[in-house]
């Protein structure tokens, strides 16, 4: 759906994205990750084409980005951007007919979606009125009213409690079974796992990671386990694997390991089995956040 191609930009002296490229599919989930002051912003702000790049192109369902496009793009910008004085009902309703909807549509939009979100009593509040959370739930009805093809979100679970987060989790989760692909800017690499099919990682203005985030997570695989365990055993010196960490548990032991050499997991099971009794053991693969700080570090 969305080709970046080699995008350059520099405000003054700062260059804010160095030659970065990108390709998000349609129907998927994509993750826009960096630390902050990265460039993810200022891409964001080139695809909806509140600013233009110096160089390069972005491509949106085969065609060179322009002003068409604009209605196909939903946008919840990190920060927000609803009048305080106006009521609630009133300014959704202003924000989607600058998206085309004509009011009788968008009137019905904002129902269903007011309904939907247990924001049926909102209508006539003001938006100084509302938490941030709340406010955040009108902004996200926003971004979705006029059913973009593309919806751009950046940090979309800030301000939200554990409920009304898991709420807008599953809106996101139906809108993209339904065909919507997302862009998705966000700190909480739980999130990303949860949610993302593929992400680039870009760290000072540069794309250092990008791909499918099963697949960057297997290429992190390092042969590391844990294994629960009863017994009193010493393991310490093994042959086999080197200790990582040994803890006590509620019900025994927690031994983490790497294999040594070209030994594998039933060697392991082989030479513990006689020793102790095993309850459990699993692979231990590098969370998002781990692969996200390692390469951010180097």
């Amino acid at each position: 759906m969305l080709s970046v191609r080699n995008i350059v930009k520099q405000y003054a002296n700062h260059l804010a994205l160095n030659d970065v490229s990108l390709e998000v599919e349609k129907g998927k989930i994509f993750g826009l990750l960096g630390p902050n002051g990265a460039g993810k912003t200022s891409l964001i702000r080139i695809i909806t084409q509140i600013t233009a790049p110096d160089s390069g192109d972005v491509i949106f369902n085969g065609k060179k980005l322009n002003s068409d496009h604009i209605n196909q793009i939903g946008y919840l910008p990190e920060e927000r951007g609803l009048y305080k004085k106006m009521e609630i009902g009133e300014q959704v309703l202003y924000l989607s007919k600058l998206k085309g909807l004509s009011t009788a549509e968008a009137t019905k939009r904002i129902n269903f979606w007011f309904d939907k979100l247990e924001m049926g009593s909102w209508w006539n509040k003001k938006v100084e009125d509302l938490s941030k959370g709340m406010q955040q739930k009108v902004q996200f009805v926003a971004t979705v009213l006029h059913n973009p093809e593309l919806i751009i979100l950046d940090e979309p679970f800030s301000g939200f409690d554990p409920v009304n987060a898991d709420l807008i989790k599953n809106e996101i989760l139906e809108l993209n079974a339904q065909g919507t692909t997302f862009i998705f800017s966000t700190h909480r690499m739980e999130s990303v796992e949860e949610l993302c099919d593929n992400i680039a990682l870009i760290d000072k203005s540069k794309k250092i990671l990008d791909g499918a985030v099963d697949d960057i997570k297997a290429g992190y695989r390092n042969n590391t386990y844990k294994i629960e365990y009863k017994g009193d055993a010493d393991f310490s010196d093994s042959a086999i694997f080197d200790v990582i960490e040994l803890t006590q548990t509620k019900n025994g032991k927690c031994l983490k390991f790497k294999l040594k050499g070209n030994f594998v997991v039933n060697d392991v099971l082989n030479m513990m089995i006689s020793k102790v009794q095993i309850n459990h053991l699993e692979e231990v693969i590098p969370s998002m956040n781990d692969i996200f700080i390692e390469r951010v570090r180097k």
